[in-house]
């Protein structure tokens, strides 16, 4: 039986573009994103550099692009957020069957532009959709690394055989399944969240 659902927030609610990055990047001259940047994104995800020493390292490598261009250019992948995905997990709440729990890989960059492009009543709107609002920066610890997992079972005191997780990187789910926590690797552009239920009817035949 599934009690629990822990939900992602990128590409499974609001829509994003992300591959604006990798677009914009080469305009700036540098090497690209190298690994050394990608780590520095995941040290800024769990939270570990605040968003000015974040952009003043990113100025360092790319020295053509001003603080302001970096925002702009981080932020541009954070595109709509469609009604009908609020309306449905608004109404996933009110029917009460299930605890729901947000679960994001994100940043202090991106937080506040997300309640800016939503409007702060939508934003909240959907924050209180949930039991617990999970941001990666905020907990300092980030998907796919199994303990960000444990700890949400173990906060929470939730069964993974009794929780659903849902996540548009596979990477992400095959580590929530490692640990015995039913999944769907949403597949953008030809999923939606929508069809979240008839996902927790297969799982649910399936075990």
């Amino acid at each position: 039986m599934i009690k629990n659902i822990i939900l992602d927030f990128g590409d499974v609610f609001i829509n994003l573009d992300k591959e604006v990055i990798f677009r914009e990047i080469p305009k700036w001259g540098g090497n690209g994103l190298t690994r050394e940047l990608m780590a520095l994104n995941e040290n800024y995800e769990v939270g570990s550099i605040s968003s000015e020493e974040f952009i003043n390292q990113l100025q360092s490598a790319y020295p053509r692009a001003s603080a302001v261009q970096i925002k702009a250019v981080w932020n541009a992948m954070l595109l709509d957020f469609p009604d009908e995905r609020l309306e449905f997990i608004e109404a996933l709440a009110q029917e009460n069957q299930y605890r729901l729990f947000l679960l994001s890989n994100t940043n202090a960059l991106h937080i506040p532009y997300v309640e800016r492009i939503m409007g702060t009543q939508k934003y909240l709107r959907f924050k209180n959709s949930f039991e617990q609002f999970y941001l990666s920066h905020e907990i300092h610890l980030r998907k796919p690394n199994a303990e960000i997992f444990q700890f949400v079972l173990e906060e929470n005191d939730l069964l993974a055989k009794e929780t659903f997780f849902v996540d548009d990187t596979l990477e992400n789910t095959e580590a929530a399944e490692k640990l015995g926590i039913h999944t769907w690797n949403l597949k953008v552009g030809q999923e939606d969240i929508l069809q979240l239920k008839s996902k927790l009817q297969d799982a649910l035949s399936s075990t």
